[in-house]
């Protein structure tokens, strides 16, 4: 099974930014999908953004779609999330999974590490 250690979150105003990193070991395969996630209080966990193992494609959600970026160091196992011109919604404990696809991580995945906290002050 993968391990999945988030890191990079913080307290910041809105309109900065802060990248987030995940760095994963253990058993990785290159067909999976790595992505992050998000859960605010009171909240179910949604998508955030998800890269291929090869860096060839990624997707978002249209909640941050054009101001967060995913990417993907493959010597590292690191997935990186970007996150520019930040908003108070964007405030919840972010987290990053692997899995065959985003579907199966969110409704079969038991392999949620600690997240790391985002909090975005007005």
């Amino acid at each position: 099974q993968v391990q999945l250690v988030e890191s990079g979150g913080g307290l910041v105003q809105a309109g900065g930014s802060l990248r987030l990193s995940c760095a994963a070991s253990g058993r990785t395969f290159s067909s999976y999908v790595m992505g992050w996630f998000r859960q605010a209080p009171g909240k179910e966990r949604e998508f955030v953004a998800a890269i291929n193992w090869s860096a060839s494609s990624t997707s978002y959600a249209d909640s941050v779609k054009g101001r967060f970026t995913i990417s993907m160091d493959n010597a590292k196992k690191t997935v990186y999330l970007q996150m520019e011109r930040l908003k108070p919604e964007d405030t919840a404990v972010y987290y990053c999974n692997a899995g065959a696809s985003v579907i199966t991580i969110l409704t079969t995945s038991t392999n949620w590490g600690q997240g790391t906290q985002v909090t975005v002050s007005s």
